[in-house]
């Protein structure tokens, strides 16, 4: 009796991606409904989700197992969790009227870094050529990442210690403006390296 071989996308690395993206869903269900749920779900929801970014992504090089499927989920479901949850964060109305907190532009900056680096890294691969992530952009992903948690522990905040209150006020800051520098740094990087890429596609064509 002969056993079906599974297909190769349907390895470990990928259903970690596809559980991520489950747990992005879910995290976004208990953002929706903070007032009712609190915001310690969604803390664990979103560490345990980013935890599987940086997991699949070393089994899949490690068990080689890296496939086409897996190349455009994964990126796809890094930019879902954190596009998405900074779009609920900075829509309370603490945040919004947080001095120097996430606010909608900061998002916009960095949806709009995302959504150009997607499309840039689309078409070199589509020629073939290697757009793979750089130190920068895992230094953005690492930043954007605290700065999500430390939004959240603030927004969670009674504000009955006004020392603590205090504190994660200026862990926000931090965070978000370093994401916000990072993001802009990796961006105009990546830029001028797909820009060398593309002239030299022009040149050899």
């Amino acid at each position: 009796m002969s056993v079906t071989t599974p297909p190769r996308w349907f390895n470990l690395p990928n259903c970690l991606t596809i559980l991520r993206i489950l747990l992005a869903i879910a995290l976004f269900v208990t953002l929706s409904f903070f007032e009712v749920v609190g915001y310690g779900i969604s803390i664990a929801l979103f560490v345990v989700a980013a935890a599987t970014d940086w997991l699949d992504g070393f089994l899949a090089r490690r068990l080689n197992l890296v496939t086409a499927l897996g190349r455009i989920l994964d990126p796809f479901a890094d930019k879902l969790i954190i596009c998405g949850t900074f779009i609920f964060l900075a829509a309370t109305p603490k945040m919004l009227e947080t001095p120097w907190g996430l606010h909608p532009w900061i998002v916009v900056v960095v949806i709009s870094r995302e959504l150009l680096i997607t499309g840039l890294r689309s078409f070199l691969e589509g020629q073939t050529i290697d757009f793979s992530a750089k130190l920068s952009g895992k230094l953005k992903m690492a930043f954007q990442c605290i700065t999500a948690v430390v939004a959240m522990l603030y927004l969670a905040d009674s504000g009955t210690n006004p020392g603590l209150s205090r504190f994660l006020w200026l862990g926000l800051v931090m965070a978000t403006y370093l994401t916000l520098v990072t993001t802009v740094y990796s961006g105009i990087a990546y830029v001028m390296i797909g820009w060398k890429k593309v002239r030299s596609l022009e040149i050899s064509g």
